[in-house]
C-alpha cells in the first residue's frame, strides 16, 4: 500500500492534467471554427440579430435591478470608506470610478454567465442528446457556424452595450442613495464624477466585456455540443457552463488588470 499509493496519486493527477489539455484544446478548436465561420456573417445575419435580442435586450430588466443596488451599495461603502478621511464631496468620483471599472463590467458579466451562459448550454446540450445536432451534419449545414458563431458574435456585441447601461443605472443609483440619505446634491456629486472622469478608465471597463461576453458564449457552446447523459447531462451542462464562465471572468479580469493597468 505504501508503494502503490504515490504511483495512483500522481497518476490521478496526470489523467485529471490531460483531461483539462484535452479540453483547452477543444475549447480552441470551436473558437477557430467560429473565427473561421465569420466568412457566412451575410447568411447568418437573423440568427445573429435573434442572438442579440436574446443575449442583450432580453437581459435589460435582470441587469437594472442589479445594477440600481450595486450602485446604492458602492455610495454606501464609499460613503463609510471616506469617512473622517475625505468630504463626501468625493463621493461620486469615487463610486462611479468602481463602476465603470471594475463592479459594472464584472457583475454584469456574472449575470449574463448565469442567465445566458447556461442558456446557450441548455440549449445546445438539448439539440445534442435529442440528435437535432447529427441531423443538422446529416443535411451538411455546420453546428458551429449555425449554432455556436452567431451566439459567440451577439454575445461580444451586445456585452459592451449592456454594461454601459449598467454603469448608467448604476451611477443613478449611487447618485439617489447619496442625494436622499446622505445630502449630497446633485451639483456635488456629478461635479466630483466629471472632474475625476478618466476616458481610459471607461475604455478598459469596455474592452474586459468583449473578453467576458466571448469567453461565455465559447464556454457556453463548448460544453452544450459535448453534452451526453440525456435530461441529467443537460441540467449538469448547465450548471457547469454557469461555473466555469464565472471562473473564467474573474481569471480574465485580473489578467487584463495585470496586462493594462
Amino acid at each position: 500500500m505504501e508503494n502503490t499509493f504515490p504511483v495512483a496519486f500522481v497518476g490521478k493527477i496526470g489523467n485529471k492534467t490531460l483531461n483539462v489539455l484535452q479540453e483547452v484544446g477543444e475549447i480552441s478548436k470551436l473558437f477557430f471554427g467560429i473565427i473561421k465561420s465569420f466568412s457566412k456573417l451575410v447568411k447568418s445575419r437573423k440568427l445573429i440579430l435573434f442572438q442579440m435580442e436574446h443575449i442583450g435586450v432580453n437581459s435589460l430588466p435582470l441587469v437594472s435591478i442589479v445594477a440600481v443596488f450595486t450602485g446604492a451599495v458602492a455610495a454606501w461603502q464609499a460613503a463609510y470608506q471616506l469617512k473622517g478621511i475625505a468630504p463626501l464631496s468625493f463621493l461620486g468620483a469615487a463610486t462611479s470610478r468602481a463602476i465603470i471599472t471594475e463592479l459594472g463590467p464584472v457583475l454584469t458579466g456574472i449575470i449574463i454567465a448565469g442567465r445566458v451562459g447556461a442558456s446557450i448550454a441548455a440549449e445546445l446540450g438539448t439539440m445534442k442528446v435529442t440528435e437535432q445536432i447529427d441531423a443538422l451534419e446529416s443535411m451538411a449545414i455546420s453546428p458551429v457556424r449555425y449554432l455556436a458563431m452567431p451566439r459567440f458574435l451577439a454575445s461580444i456585441i451586445m456585452m459592451p452595450l449592456i454594461v454601459v447601461f449598467a454603469n448608467f443605472i448604476a451611477v443613478i443609483g449611487a447618485y439617489f442613495v447619496s442625494n436622499f440619505f446622505m445630502n449630497v446634491s446633485a451639483a456635488v456629486f456629478f461635479g466630483s464624477v466629471k472632474r475625476y472622469f478618466l476616458i481610459s478608465d471607461f475604455i478598459y471597463g469596455l474592452v474586459k466585456t468583449i473578453f467576458f461576453g466571448g469567453a461565455t458564449a465559447l464556454l457556453g457552446c463548448h460544453i452544450g455540443l459535448r453534452t451526453q447523459g440525456g435530461a441529467e447531462g443537460v441540467g449538469l451542462s448547465t450548471i457547469r457552463s454557469f461555473v466555469l464562465s464565472s471562473a473564467a471572468i474573474l481569471i480574465l479580469d485580473y489578467v487584463l488588470w495585470m496586462l493594462f493597468v
